[in-house]
């Protein structure tokens, strides 16, 4: 399947109700699916409603660096941590089951899913690395040099972001926490631009960003 409009959620950690409102405001944008770039734990709410939506709502979705430390129990002295009791047995299988990334079809070629930059859920690309910062970023310049055409649906910096690096393009997500700016978006691989959505006053949805590609 090709796909061309394509809901994304940046880093989740467990911010249930405001993926509950993104979930429902995607639902009328006519995608062709939803994707998420992992973080899912790790976050002020319930981790179990957060899977359940996901699974309730075929999402694609890749693991990040909370999952890979929460399965293996790493890194729990972190504010907010899951604590593995806490979690039912569906939602462990669940992300015991998420994979590091996840390459789709879409309309203007490949699309990478990932957390971080591919197989590296620790990378980034902030809006403000240019230069040096750029040039020894190791997992983005392989896939630079591979030459291929290739959009990169990723998060880990919460920093909304589409940048472009020869034929591969990065589009950050963003995250769904709160204090962090959180938004959601809607990736057009046809139009060639991300639309961004934050949560105002109530659930009421407006759009913050428009970002060609």
């Amino acid at each position: 399947m090709t796909m061309q409009r394509l809901g994304i959620l940046g880093d989740i950690h467990a911010e249930d109700g405001a993926l509950r409102v993104a979930l429902e405001h995607l639902a009328g944008e006519g995608l062709d699916s939803i994707l998420a770039v992992g973080d899912i734990v790790d976050g002020p709410g319930s981790v179990d409603a957060t899977c359940d939506l996901l699974r309730d709502h075929d999402v694609i979705a890749v693991r990040g660096n909370h999952e890979r430390w929460f399965l293996r129990g790493e890194m729990r002295h972190l504010p907010d941590a899951t604590r593995p009791t806490t979690v039912s047995t569906g939602t462990l299988a669940f992300l015991h089951g998420l994979p590091a990334t996840r390459r789709l079809h879409a309309s203007c070629g490949d699309i990478l899913l990932c957390h971080g930059v591919g197989e590296d859920d620790m990378c980034t690309v902030k809006p403000d690395d240019f230069g040096y910062a750029i040039e020894v970023n190791e997992p983005l310049q392989r896939l630079v040099r591979a030459g291929e055409p290739l959009v990169v649906v990723c998060g880990h910096s919460h920093h909304r972001m589409v940048r472009s690096f020869g034929p591969v393009t990065l589009v950050n997500a963003g995250t769904l926490l709160r204090g962090h700016r959180p938004c959601f978006g809607v990736l057009d691989t046809g139009a060639r631009h991300v639309t961004y959505f934050e949560r105002r006053e109530g659930d009421d949805i407006a759009v913050s960003d428009v970002l060609p590609f």
